[in-house]
């Protein structure tokens, strides 16, 4: 999510320091608007909007595409409770709990148009559901607070957006069924006790029809985080991946050490609530463009966010302006305006071949290669618009920032370590499979998926994978 989104746990929350280990675990994730067409002003409202029996490697089914045109995010499906039932949720690198709609929610979703079926949690209706007090450990580790009555009060939550949009509720101990990795191309289930946020107070952008999920996966660096719970409660890794398929749609999400492709990586800033990073250059096809002091003072702090909850890539004004300006010099076009923010032209040719490819380098040498393809999307046949965006996204102290979002991440194979601080990435056709490592040592492959292609009908019959 953005730098404007916040988080109040109203009690507090807490979990364990992990371990060293490895397993493997995989979710299948589809873009949220796959396929779909949106108003170009739907994009950046939904950028605002987020601005053995040791754990194996777990799959995440993942489906739909990243881009630009589509519109909006990736998004997953898990099982909660006993017994299991569905829910599909929103992936998303930025945030740090996880939470889901929840009985009784007079404003929560009852539909979406994203073509799959909306639920609400009932802790009643699991019998391996706990509520989580304000005495649980979960609840104190970020602050103490004086009000607790042990027994009596809970723990509860409330997350706010910059748009106004919040969602309310108390947490909950219960199961989340994942997909653990035992074979080549293949996973069995496996039951792992969570807390998570049970929300009954939804308001704003989430509880629009068109975009609604069931609710948000956090997979941030905090304690809070799903990694993180699970990495305490099986003591593995604290590693997780995800290649995102913006040619084909969905992916691969998994949960665990990668074995191939191999990465080169980058530190993570230290000490930051985000995925920071520190970008040393951009150049456009080995033509340097300068980056703003702002940015370059910034430094160790990191000013720049890799975050795959956003959709776009946002620069400071004067650092977007003079990108702009590098590429239309290789390539001229006639540039207007669209829905006051989309920079757009007319072209007719094959925009690999006329545009130039942008690369960013960052701290150890390591590169990110962003083509035309993943840079311009068409708005419609012989109109392109660029997705770099004018950001004016600061810190508290009012330094500029950079986020880099789907537009820049997609088609590759991202991993996050965050028990050796660092990311990295290779180029990588994300419809085909990556090799993962179990904590033997045993090597599997794991294939991408689709959730949307998933649920297709073939020949009048629906064709669901399992």
């Amino acid at each position: 999510m953005e730098l404007s989104v916040t988080l109040s746990v109203l009690v507090a929350v807490s979990m364990a320091v992990i371990e060293l280990a490895s397993g493997n675990f995989v979710f299948n994730v589809t873009h949220k608007f796959a396929g779909k067409e949106k108003q170009l002003s739907e994009l950046k409202s939904h950028d605002r909007f987020r601005h053995a029996r040791m754990l194996g490697n777990i799959d995440l089914p993942l489906g739909g595409d990243s881009r630009s045109d589509s519109i909006g995010l990736y998004f997953t499906k898990i099982k909660l409770g006993s017994p299991p039932k569905d829910y599909h949720v929103q992936v998303d690198t930025g945030s740090d709990i996880l939470w889901v709609n929840c009985v009784p929610c007079p404003k929560c979703p009852v539909k979406t148009d994203l073509g799959i079926s909306l639920s609400l949690y009932d802790s009643k209706a699991s019998s391996t559901s706990k509520k989580v007090g304000c005495e649980d450990d979960f609840c104190s580790f970020i602050s103490q607070s004086d009000a607790c009555e042990p027994n009596k009060k809970p723990c509860s939550y409330h997350v706010g957006y910059e748009d106004g949009s919040t969602s309310n509720g108390d947490f909950f101990k219960d199961n989340i069924t994942l997909d653990q990795v035992t074979g080549n191309l293949r996973t069995a289930p496996l039951a792992q006790e969570v807390v998570f946020g049970c929300g009954s107070n939804q308001s704003g952008q989430l509880g629009q029809t068109d975009s609604a999920v069931d609710g948000i996966m956090g997979f941030g660096q905090a304690n809070t985080s799903i990694i993180s719970q699970l990495a305490a409660a099986r003591n593995v890794k604290r590693m997780f991946s995800h290649c995102l398929d913006n040619v084909n749609g969905g992916g691969i999400f998994a949960v665990g050490e990668v074995e191939s492709p191999l990465v080169e990586t980058t530190p993570l800033v230290p000490n930051r609530p985000h995925y920071n990073v520190i970008l040393k250059g951009i150049d456009v096809d080995g033509e340097p463009v300068d980056l703003p002091p702002s940015i370059v003072s910034f430094g160790e702090n990191g000013g720049t966010i890799i975050d795959s909850g956003t959709t776009l890539a946002y620069l400071p004004e004067n650092l977007y302006t003079s990108l702009l300006q590098k590429i239309t010099a290789r390539q001229p076009v006639k540039l207007h305006t669209v829905q006051e923010t989309f920079a757009c032209f007319s072209f007719t040719l094959n925009i690999d071949k006329a545009f130039p490819v942008v690369y960013l380098h960052f701290e150890d040498k390591l590169k990110l290669t962003v083509y035309p393809h993943d840079y311009l999307f068409s708005l419609r046949k012989d109109l392109y618009c660029f997705g770099w965006q004018s950001g004016e996204i600061t810190t508290p102290d009012g330094a500029d920032v950079i986020l880099l979002g789907d537009l820049v991440l997609s088609n590759k194979l991202v991993v996050y370590d965050l028990d050796k601080e660092v990311i990295g990435w290779a180029e990588h056709n994300c419809s085909s499979s990556i090799k993962v490592k179990d904590r033997s040592g045993a090597v599997y492959s794991l294939e991408a998926d689709n959730l949307i292609a998933s649920s297709t009908v073939i020949n009048g019959n629906p064709s669901q994978k399992n």
